[in-house]
């Protein structure tokens, strides 16, 4: 894989503060992708993440983002009907999507299905038909290349459903996999394998729980643990870029910034 760029970290003092700084920062690089290309596509993760992302649901933003222009997919989905109280689309749906005029066509979900595995080959075929049209451009790596990857992490440094324990971490040959087995609920699920998403123009990580400082501290001060965790392996071809709060960065020296 090609050689990733570079690396920081930003630490706000509140959840209030990387909601503001996270919306500012993503409408700019909105604004100036879809200025050089005509479009922005950006891929979103579940969690806390939807909620941060509250800003750009209001003034300016609601009104200034050029939305007709951006075409939305998932990091990883779980494999469960649209509208159950699961669904990273459905929490996507409530607390960001039907708040800004993106269109439903721009938006591509899983097709549900029962079997894990069909959902995963659906929505890598999906992906592929899209770099066919030129839609999505390849990356220098062969892997699709999105503009904005907006993740969060697990209290394990689990990115998307790539878990520390479980083989999918290490494929490098899907663009999309699946999981049977999850340690979280439900255990089905389908996720972006890391050759796709470090092949990402840029990548936003946006960690605002005390629960996740530890692997914060672990990915930032570079500490040895077997195996090591999935969040450390994050590394977009322009800029991979941390947006933490204080209690995010509670067990990082004081005034940590990169």
């Amino acid at each position: 894989m090609a050689k990733g760029g570079a690396k920081h970290c930003t630490v706000l003092p509140t959840e209030e503060d990387v909601a503001v700084n996270l919306a500012r920062w993503v409408a700019d690089l909105s604004a100036k992708t879809i200025s050089e290309k005509g479009y922005f596509s950006v891929v979103l993760s579940g969690g806390t993440l939807i909620n941060t992302l509250r800003k750009l649901t209001e003034s300016p933003y609601k009104e200034s983002v050029n939305w007709w222009r951006w075409l939305v997919f998932w990091a990883d989905e779980r494999v469960v009907p649209l509208d159950y109280p699961y669904s990273n689309y459905l929490l996507a749906w409530n607390g960001f999507l039907s708040k800004v005029p993106i269109p439903k066509t721009s938006t591509y979900h899983i097709n549900y299905n029962a079997s894990a595995e069909h959902v995963a080959k659906n929505y890598e075929t999906l992906l592929r038909e899209l770099v066919e049209d030129k839609f999505l451009p390849l990356s220098p790596t062969g892997f699709p290349q999105f503009d904005l990857m907006l993740l969060g992490i697990g209290p394990d440094g689990t990115v998307g459903s790539l878990f520390p324990y479980r083989p999918q971490r290490y494929d490098v040959t899907d663009w999309v996999t699946s999981i049977a087995d999850s340690p979280e609920k439900p255990p089905k699920r389908i996720t972006l394998t890391f050759p796709v998403i470090n092949s990402a123009t840029d990548i936003a990580v946006v960690v605002t729980d005390k629960e996740d400082a530890e692997a914060v501290a672990i990915t930032w001060e570079h500490i040895p643990v077997t195996p090591t965790l999935p969040c450390s392996e994050l590394q977009a071809q322009r800029f991979t870029t941390w947006f933490l709060n204080h209690d995010a960065a509670s067990k990082l020296p004081p005034n940590y910034e990169k």
